[in-house]
């Protein structure tokens, strides 16, 4: 599954799941290990307009900020 994560903390993750024939965008915020760790999602969306939208509006990155996880 493809992954993306923000290049400033690696806090933020966009990952992209196919599921019946659809790409789907999942946007993730992890938690610190010293406060838990874990992740929560904070919203799927099926276009990368939606995605720009999700994230304007749960974070503070843009498309520009997210590189490739590897």
């Amino acid at each position: 599954m493809p992954e993306w994560v923000c290049g400033c903390c690696g806090r933020w993750r966009v990952s992209v799941e196919t599921i019946r024939g659809r790409q789907v965008y999942r946007l993730v915020h992890r938690y610190p290990r010293r406060f838990g760790g874990g992740d929560n999602v904070l919203g799927e969306v099926g276009t990368v307009a939606e995605l720009a939208a999700l994230l304007r509006q749960w974070s503070p990155l843009t498309l520009a900020d997210l590189r490739e996880a590897g």
